[in-house]
């Protein structure tokens, strides 16, 4: 249809310096239904585009002032108009001509002398692309603009959120250092409670972070950090959550990468906080750590129950879980942050299973710059 039920006819722009052949071009098109700016040079064309831009131009080649690949060339340049479709109707035969063209800009060519039938189709065809085309930006438009207003729901819930958890925590810990935790019963409590309030604290950290990052407002305060040191603190740090399962460390005395020890300290807590809870008793996780060109990779590999690769394509996305970790529980921005505060870094990041058993988290870090020696 010519006709759109919300924008009324479309209009057609038709640029040719043959008086007869934009006679010809302009009735049919206003027969078929559609507006018509009929103009006899490419600077009318322009100027025309300027005041009122047209759904698609007709466009002839050989024209006196400006010929018709410089006219579709302007019109390209300028992100205003780019988007406009432009049909070439030329005599021009050669296929170099017709390269030209879709060089130029163009989307499609007839040639002359036309049928009006063909025109008209392909005219059609474009408006419809067009009309798609605009109908979808704007549905990624208002799907950014949701997207953005989660995100500021869950910045602000989990800012307000942060203050009263990190004081439940406290009183917890409070409440268990001044109980007597004699009683075997009493004790497992005091710890299911102090992991508890752990937990939710760092996922509400980790959204906020997300936010931050995404929002250009994390500052890295970067410095040489061992790595092997660093990865060794880890796993002391969560070795009593490892209850049944060995944790070991594959790694040199001592690799330095430049970096947010803190931030990056919170990555592989993270991966290795993942492991432990994937990889079931009596399952081995080791973390090795190796020097890779100009940077360091550390790697956490597990013997959890694998990853598929439809997941792993997803793995590192804000929300998305996999069955085995919607199940586990969780924000579903773990490893969001981790593949932001890496990359942040200039780092990559990544995973590799079989989707059987097992897997690898993986990440490298530019390393440290070492003095020159004199």
């Amino acid at each position: 249809m010519s006709t759109d039920a919300n924008l009324g006819p479309a209009t057609i722009l038709v640029v040719d310096d043959t008086p007869a052949n934009l006679q010809l071009l302009t009735t049919m098109l206003r027969d078929g239904g559609y507006k018509v700016r009929p103009v006899s040079s490419g600077q009318m064309a322009l100027r025309v585009i300027e005041a009122t831009p047209p759904d698609l131009v007709l466009l002839d080649i050989n024209m006196p002032d400006m010929d018709g690949y410089e006219v579709c060339r302007r019109l390209k340049a300028d992100d205003r108009w780019r988007d406009i479709p432009v049909l070439f109707i030329s005599a021009l035969s050669d296929t170099a001509d017709k390269v030209r063209a879709f060089q130029a800009g163009g989307v499609d060519y007839v040639g002359k002398p036309f049928q009006f039938e063909e025109v008209d189709a392909r005219v059609r065809t474009h408006l419809e692309l067009r009309r798609k085309s605009q109908a979808l930006a704007e549905s990624l438009t208002r799907l950014q603009a949701l997207e953005q207003l989660r995100d500021n729901l869950t910045h602000m819930i989990a800012h307000d959120m942060r203050s009263p958890l990190l004081a439940l925590q406290m009183s917890v810990q409070l409440l268990a250092d001044a109980a007597n935790l004699s009683d075997a019963d009493t004790a497992a409590l005091a710890s299911t409670a102090r992991r508890g309030a752990a937990q939710v604290v760092e996922m509400v950290t980790q959204m906020l972070d997300v936010s931050r990052i995404e929002a250009g407002k994390m500052v890295l305060e970067c410095s040489s950090c061992d790595l092997v040191g660093l990865a060794r603190e880890v796993i002391a740090t969560l070795q009593p959550l490892a209850v049944g399962r060995t944790l070991s460390l594959d790694a040199p005395p001592e690799l330095m990468a430049e970096i947010d020890c803190p931030l990056i300290r919170r990555v592989l807590t993270n991966l290795l906080g993942n492991a432990i809870k994937f990889t079931r008793p009596p399952g081995r996780i080791q973390i090795v750590v190796r020097p890779a060109g100009d940077s360091v990779r550390v790697a956490v590999v597990d013997e959890g129950p694998g990853i598929t690769r439809e997941d792993q394509a997803k793995l590192f996305e804000k929300f998305h879980q996999t069955t085995a970790g919607a199940r586990m529980g969780g924000s579903g921005l773990g490893l969001t942050f981790c593949r932001m505060a890496v990359e942040a870094h200039g780092g990559a990041i990544g995973v590799e299973s079989t989707g059987e058993r097992g897997s690898t988290f993986w990440f490298s870090l530019p390393s440290a710059k070492r003095p020159a020696s004199g």
